[in-house]
């Protein structure tokens, strides 16, 4: 091991260059505060009507459970590879190896549902405001934004997290602003009812089945508070960092959605939310902003641009992180492990990220549409990352029973986590489309987002393929993603279980 940490630390990444703030808004920024609850957890209301709130509220308590497991774990494993190393020790490393299999799927995905977000965005506001043709503006962005995102990854952590710091605070502000200014605009439309089942009425999706529809968009909305884990090599004191900015994240932003939502409800008026995701062509918290500031729509709008462009620069940092860690171990390509030899940033995986958005956000956006794309890519996101949140709780439990006995509190390491797993259950099979014949409240989602199943299948089915490959050629490289490479190596007595398991 003594080796492997030489080599990566003469031509690794820049270990210690940023502290808790950026690391705390490198998660705040990979959940896109203003552009998720614009336009992913918009989308919800197709599902749960005027009682999205409270499917914001349900996500919120079963991420803060997850967000705990994460903060447990990293205290005593903080790696670019957490999101697989956290399994790989607790579990078994082929389960690791699935999770680092999932995670680089839905982390590479983030790229072109950002970008073709942002695209869409700036399009539909062009096509209204001054008629530019819809198609060509929308791609034209999106390449212009992933090109800007690729150079500051390209650069390196400090530049492109201490970008995400100064985006990530000013959209938080405005949508707080507005928020506010919603709630008092609303009125006597003001009621905690949005809070309860009473405006879960749509059809098929009535009661607490369009909630749990409705979560797998508000859910969305939490993915990448975890994404602060891939910095724990790059971050200051990352066993204490880490734990903090996970919590703080997920806590913070999910007061804000939750906040948010009930402002555009009763502003709105929850009677006829479900309709809410449609309004103004899909971009209803413009039409809100002009509703209330005129003008000053424009701001609002910058907002949420802010937000997607933030978000796609977050996850491109997590994405080229995690491929750097396993490519480090030989379980993905070796190129994707190379560090620039000035900026310290794995340039290649940057590289890759970069021809990926365009060649998977382009063909996809003109078949579909940006709007059915970006809601394709996104449950696709949600599927995998709720099966990954699962994975995490349970790695919690066995971890602290199996490693760590002396430090095992009942209720952190075995309450939290179960509670954890049992929430996320639901949306999980919602997602994916199964489990009705189990929970009667699960229904379908609608085509393209109905085929996320069937997608998932086919990338798990070559991760198997892969990992059968690699224990029949590369049987050593497995048991490699344990390792821990911010500050020390995984004890030896830590690293015995799993090796047994």
């Amino acid at each position: 091991m003594t080796a492997t940490r030489s080599a990566a630390d003469s031509a690794g990444l820049n270990r210690g260059a940023i502290g808790l703030r950026e690391v705390l808004f490198q998660a705040v920024t990979s959940m896109a505060p203003a552009g998720a609850l614009a336009l992913s957890i918009s989308l919800g209301a197709t599902y749960a009507g005027g009682a999205l709130p409270l499917a914001v509220l349900l996500a919120l308590v079963g991420c803060l459970l997850v967000a705990s497991s994460i903060g447990q774990l990293a205290r005593h494993l903080p790696s670019a590879g957490s999101i697989y190393t956290y399994p790989a020790v607790g579990i078994h490393p082929s389960i690791g190896f699935l999770v680092g299999w999932g995670y680089s799927l839905i982390e590479m995905l983030i790229g072109p549902t950002t970008m073709v977000l942002f695209g869409y965005l700036v399009s539909s506001v062009t096509q209204t405001e001054f008629h530019w043709p819809f198609t060509t503006v929308w791609v034209i962005f999106l390449i212009v934004a992933a090109l800007v995102i690729a150079g500051l990854n390209f650069r390196g952590v400090v530049v492109s997290a201490g970008t995400g710091t100064v985006l990530g605070a000013l959209e938080i502000l405005i949508f707080v602003v507005l928020a506010v200014w919603l709630i008092v605009k609303a009125g006597s439309g003001n009621t905690g009812t949005v809070f309860t089942l009473h405006y879960a009425t749509l059809k098929g999706y009535k009661g607490f089945s369009g909630v749990v529809a409705g979560s797998v968009y508000t859910i969305l909305a939490f993915i990448g508070f975890e994404a602060a884990a891939p910095l724990a090599e790059e971050a200051r004191n990352p066993r204490r960092t880490i734990g903090i900015a996970v919590m703080t994240s997920c806590l913070v932003i999910g007061l804000f959605y939750v906040l948010g939502t009930y402002a555009g409800d009763v502003f709105f008026g929850p009677g006829k939310f479900a309709s809410f995701g449609a309004l103004n062509g899909g971009s209803p918290w413009i039409q809100l902003a002009r509703d209330v500031w005129g003008i000053g729509w424009v701001i609002a709008f910058l907002a949420i641009l802010n937000s997607t462009f933030a978000n796609g620069n977050a996850g491109t940092l997590a994405t080229t992180r995690t491929w750097f860690a396993m490519a480090r171990v030989g379980l993905l390509p070796r190129p994707l492990a190379a560090t620039h030899p000035k900026y310290r940033s794995p340039y290649v995986g940057v590289i890759v990220q970069f021809v990926l958005t365009l060649a998977i956000g382009i063909p996809l956006g003109i078949h579909f549409g940006p709007v059915d794309t970006f809601s394709l890519l996104a449950t696709i996101l949600t599927g995998i990352m709720v099966a990954i949140y699962i994975v995490f709780n349970l790695s919690c439990i066995l971890y602290y029973l199996r490693l760590q006995r002396s430090e095992f509190n009942w209720f952190l390491h075995l309450v939290v986590p179960v509670v954890g797993i049992l929430a996320f259950l639901p949306v999980w099979f919602t997602a994916l489309g199964i489990g009705k014949s189990v929970l009667k409240f699960v229904s379908p989602l609608s085509y393209p987002d109905s085929e996320v199943g069937l997608i998932i299948g086919v990338w798990f089915l070559i991760g198997l393929a892969v990992l059968i490959y690699l224990y029949a050629r590369h049987a050593s490289r497995l048991p490699e993603m344990r390792q821990v490479f911010a500050d020390e190596p995984v004890a030896a007595t830590e690293a015995t279980p799993a090796e047994g398991a």
